[in-house]
């Protein structure tokens, strides 16, 4: 077995399979640095012919990634570096998943915990995605911080769910349970959590036991949608947004009621609700 350990995520490989473990605590979330080492990790296995699958989890039982940071623009050093690398026809969060999108080995996310905002757009751009019935959750909740997702989600979300579904995940802001999540087409399909593991782990071995060419014809017979005019759409509603001040300040009052600890993310809706409420009172 191969081990490469970066400092939010863990690669190793075994038998044709790279295991990603996402690992940024406190509540595993997508920030800089962890694009910037998601992009060097999937580079490297890009020309991995060795790799056929990848498997990505979590650390953290309770996220598997809560969402963008709302720090992000703290670090501006690393999203420059990250802009300046990334295909001129996406922003630098559309990049992640785009990478993850084309690459040419069968991507998995195997969902224990919640993800939401960024953290749904990452589950809906991989292959395929399973989920613990019991625990996992999956939203898109930038609506209740002023904004749209910017990250690929809505145009993931349509090809997944349709656009009438799609607009209830951006509007609703709601986390929606695995069941649902499956029955919509969001994800391929809920498991017990005690099966999880086990299921993912079979299907991540036999497909990359599958026989040469199998995985590359498959993946070039149903390649992505080609999305460009629809993400080119999404970043200007989400960069008209995001230069609101109010957007600054709902994430800021959200940041202050406990955003990004454990305890305000394990009900983060309700948490940035009441922060858009309390803005909104102290604005009338």
């Amino acid at each position: 077995m191969t081990t490469n350990v970066h400092s939010t995520l863990h690669v190793s490989i075994e038998d044709g399979v790279a295991r990603i473990v996402l690992d940024n605590p406190p509540v595993n979330v997508l920030d800089a640095t962890m694009m910037r080492e998601l992009r060097t990790a999937l580079d490297a296995l890009r020309g991995d012919s060795s790799v056929r699958v990848i498997v990505f989890s979590s650390a953290d039982p309770e996220f598997f990634l809560a969402h963008v940071d709302m720090r992000i623009g703290e670090r501006m050093d690393v999203l420059e570096q990250l802009a300046a690398s990334a295909p001129a026809d996406v922003n630098v969060f559309q990049a992640v998943g785009e990478l993850l999108r084309h690459q040419p080995q069968v991507t998995i996310v195997k969902l224990a915990g919640k993800a939401r905002g960024g953290g749904a757009e990452f589950v809906a751009a991989a292959d395929m995605a399973f989920a613990a019935a019991e625990t996992a959750g999956i939203g898109q909740i930038e609506a209740l911080m002023g904004i749209v997702p910017g990250g690929g989600g809505t145009q993931y979300l349509r090809d997944r769910v349709g656009r009438n579904r799609a607009l209830e995940v951006v509007l609703t802001a709601d986390l929606f349970d695995a069941e649902t999540a499956a029955s919509y087409g969001w994800i391929n399909r809920a498991l017990p959590a005690g099966q999880l593991d086990e299921y993912v782990d079979r299907i991540a071995r036999d497909i990359a036991a599958l026989p040469d060419g199998v995985i590359e014809a498959a993946k070039r017979a149903l390649p992505p949608e080609r999305i460009t005019d629809g993400l080119l759409r999404e970043n200007e509603a989400w960069a008209t947004q995001i230069a609101l001040p109010a957007v600054r300040q709902l994430m800021g009052r959200g940041l202050r009621d406990g955003a990004q600890t454990p305890t305000g993310e394990r009900d983060l809706e309700e948490l940035m609700r009441g922060a858009a409420r309390q803005g909104a009172r102290t604005t009338s």
